[in-house]
């Protein structure tokens, strides 16, 4: 059987990527589709568009391609459906003047996603647009010119909630969390209790906790063991007026999460259990491990290859190893499921994890 699509070479001058060519195989049957291009183009951080820059776009589109738009896929572009070859070149140059660019396509950095954060939600613990901007700035020649194994995505979520869903399917994954003890407004705590009742309150937040790490006392008041909490926001998010998060804000960086390819969908794998993402020297940190992340998968990377897909082929402890970071106890990707644990070298380990530690302290 035949398709009704096939591929081919469509780009802007100056561009490698960004436009998926779309050649219609029943051109003849049907000559409007022969030609079906779609163009992705990059949205602001947290897309936040204004009316005046959709009308813009939409106008552009109208004259140039078919009017069919969608927004937004898991690629993070706007995705301007159906143009001929000649089209493509006009519409880019047209809303390049007033600010607009193309997106990843192919084999190369993709466009780069990040949740509305700070601007419109209270669990926000990090700059999310800022993460955003500083990761596309420094990789946009890596995303107009494809030339890695395959794709490679940063996603910046402002909680753990990751609302754009950067754990599954982001290779340089941007968490924000906290590290003291999460916020109780115990008046709160009682209202929602007076409110809804305890059976509600135990059936809902209690022992919904992953690590049973909250109780409600007698009085109506919750006690959370904040040593065993893992973020996993659910309890926020049922009570968002009595819990929040706590004060000692930062990031957590997984890599390697993706959808299924070579092998199966892998989850992000934690290489950075906790940084503080305030400075300008802590962004230009973040933006330089992305770089030494890219450069030794480009070198080591098979084609086709996603990191992820490398990690698991080479193992965890190469792949920091390469891109020069020590191990810690958090990078675990899974937790063990077994009690049987080989302890050959434990003693000399966590000597030197210790002694590690105190070099920070003290530097």
């Amino acid at each position: 059987p035949q398709g009704y699509w096939k591929g081919g070479t469509v780009s802007v001058y100056g561009y490698g990527g960004g436009i998926i060519p779309r050649f219609s195989e029943v051109g003849k049957a049907f000559p409007k589709s022969k030609e079906f291009h779609t163009l992705r183009v990059q949205p602001p951080a947290g897309n936040h568009y204004s009316t005046a820059m959709l009308r813009q776009l939409a106008d552009s589109w109208e004259k140039h391609g078919s009017g069919l738009v969608t927004f937004h896929g898991q690629t993070g572009n706007i995705m301007f459906i159906g143009a001929d070859t000649n089209a493509t070149q006009h519409f880019f140059d047209e809303i390049n003047d007033y600010g607009w660019d193309l997106g990843g396509a192919g084999p190369c950095v993709r466009t780069a996603m990040s949740c509305v954060g700070a601007a419109r939600c209270e669990m926000s613990c990090t700059n999310e647009l800022k993460a955003h901007r500083a990761l596309v700035n420094n990789f946009v020649d890596d995303v107009h010119r494809p030339a890695l194994p395959y794709k490679f995505k940063f996603k910046v979520s402002g909680c753990a909630n990751d609302c754009q869903n950067a754990i599954e399917r982001s290779d340089f994954a941007v968490l924000g969390t906290w590290r003291d003890d999460m916020k109780v407004d115990q008046n709160e705590v009682k209202a929602y209790v007076q409110a809804k009742g305890r059976q509600y309150i135990v059936d809902n937040v209690i022992t919904r906790c992953p690590t049973q790490a909250l109780s409600l006392n007698d009085d109506d008041t919750l006690e959370v063991n904040n040593r065993d909490c893992v973020r996993c926001m659910h309890c926020l998010n049922v009570m968002p007026e009595a819990l929040h998060p706590g004060d000692d804000k930062g990031v957590t960086i997984l890599i390697g999460g993706k959808r299924t390819l070579k092998i199966g969908d892998l989850m992000g794998t934690v290489i950075v259990p906790f940084r503080k993402l305030e400075t300008e020297e802590d962004y230009e940190e973040m933006v330089e491990m992305g770089e030494n992340i890219i450069d030794f998968w480009a070198e080591n990377g098979l084609e086709h290859e996603r990191c992820g897909e490398m990690i698991e082929r080479i193992g965890l402890a190469n792949f920091l190893d390469g891109i020069g970071i020590e191990p810690e106890p958090n990078m675990s990707a899974t937790r063990a499921r077994v009690s049987y644990v080989r302890m050959d070298g434990w003693d000399e380990a966590a000597e030197q994890w210790f002694e590690r530690q105190a070099e920070k302290a003290a530097g």
